[in-house]
């Protein structure tokens, strides 16, 4: 049975806004005496609700970044951590990474942990790339001699060889990243933490990244905490998972379930599926897909679009994407690639784009659409509305493939078997 490397207990961040003292010279006082000599909570971080960014905030006001966080991680445990920016998320790992210190609760950790947190952690940019990596294995616990024997590996794993001996100032932030990813991963910590910070790098880099999590991990028995946006890394790295919402664990267990449940709040749960309509920046943009809003796998798909835009756009074009729940792209319907001809949008323009077998199967599917001048985008709705696909005995056998284990696209072959 693994055992349990990380333990958090009651564990909650306090922030006070507009200020950092109490406000009285005699509060402070209090507060240093009751924490620091006699080992208590902070007597006035008291809060009477959850952290909403959105609300609007009074001078002086106590908000819980963190609240009440109770939490265990085994060894060998890749957990992704996800939610909403200012859900808690960079809190909890500077807290693990004792960046800060919590306000209320404990952490237990069993094991050296190396923390890449935001892009250039740890690094003096007065230093060589050399020098950072002997200062941040050193501060690690690493021994001179292990060090050198990584030395060629992280070198050539960060792609930073030509500029090993340049002062770090010098980097760009993705070479910073990727020398800052590479010592992390590669002296031998117990546990790696990590944050968002691989949206720094290139797509080659990402992919690097998250196989060498995976190795770190998988075949050698490590603890990584990942944190990110990328849905679809999240799901490719991780086994389990948290979702952070103002500053609590809103669901923790299966990595899926949790993915699931962070993109259904973040659903407009009052748009009618297959109905869709939106303004922004002067345009409206209003789209309904087939006349009877029911879409069937395998059947026709219409999607009728109309578009309000405050200029003409002589040299138009539409891209219609359809994503999966992950954030990757499962088709794009776009007129600059099906007609030969670009399209003149005018200020009242009716568009109506059909397929006769609608390969996608069954399932809810984001829409991304923008329009185009000259090659050029104008205007992007990232985040108008899920095309909703209903189940459809498409085969005529009964069966339909399953989505979780067989892609989200149909087949439409013809079958030719010899004996």
């Amino acid at each position: 049975m693994s055992k349990t490397v990380i333990k958090i207990e009651n564990l909650s961040k306090i922030y006070r806004l507009g200020e950092v003292g109490t406000g009285t010279l005699s509060h402070d006082l209090n507060r240093w005496v009751r924490m620091n000599l006699l080992g208590q909570d902070d007597p006035y971080a008291k809060v009477g609700h959850v952290n909403d960014r959105t609300q609007k905030a009074e001078k002086g006001e106590l908000v819980a970044a963190l609240r009440d966080i109770n939490l265990e991680v085994k060894e060998g445990e890749v957990l992704g951590i996800i939610g909403k920016n200012g859900a808690g998320k960079s809190t909890l790992l500077k807290l693990l990474s004792r960046v800060t210190s919590p306000t209320t609760g404990s952490i237990k950790v069993k094991g050296r942990m190396a923390s890449l947190l935001e892009v250039g952690t740890g690094f003096h940019p007065e230093m060589t790339g050399r020098e950072n990596i002997y200062m941040n294995g050193t501060i690690m616990g690493m021994r001179k001699w292990e060090i050198d024997r990584k030395l060629d590996e992280i070198v050539d794993f960060a792609g930073i060889a030509k500029y090993l001996d340049t002062p770090t100032k010098r980097y760009s932030s993705g070479m910073t990243v990727r020398l800052g990813f590479a010592i992390a991963a590669h002296l031998e910590p117990e546990i790696l933490v990590v944050d968002e910070v691989l949206a720094v790098g290139d797509a080659e880099f990402q992919k690097k990244a998250i196989g060498k999590m995976q190795d770190v991990s998988t075949n050698d028995g490590r603890t990584v905490l990942f944190v990110s946006h990328n849905m679809a890394a999240v799901s490719n790295l991780c086994q389990t998972g948290i979702q952070l919402k103002n500053g609590l664990i809103n669901l923790s267990g299966k990595v899926t379930d949790v993915i699931q449940s962070y993109l259904n709040d973040n659903l407009d749960k009052n748009i009618k599926p297959n109905i869709f309509h939106s303004e922004k920046d002067g345009f409206s943009l209003s789209m309904q897909i087939n006349y009877d809003n029911v879409v069937l796998a395998g059947k026709p798909i219409s999607f009728d679009i109309k578009i309000s835009a405050p200029y003409n756009i002589p040299k138009g074009g539409i891209g219609i994407g359809v994503n999966d729940i992950y954030g990757n792209r499962i088709t794009t319907y776009h007129s600059e690639y099906e007609l030969q001809e670009k399209i003149e949008i005018c200020p009242n323009a009716s568009i109506n784009v059909t397929e006769q077998f609608n390969k996608i199967c069954q399932g809810e599917y984001p829409i991304i659409i923008t329009i185009f001048n000259d090659g050029k985008s104008v205007i992007t709705w990232s985040d108008i509305g899920k095309l909703k696909v209903e189940e459809y005995d498409i085969y005529q056998t009964g069966k339909l493939p399953k989505t979780k284990y067989q892609g989200n696209i149909l087949s439409n072959a013809k079958w030719t078997i010899q004996k």
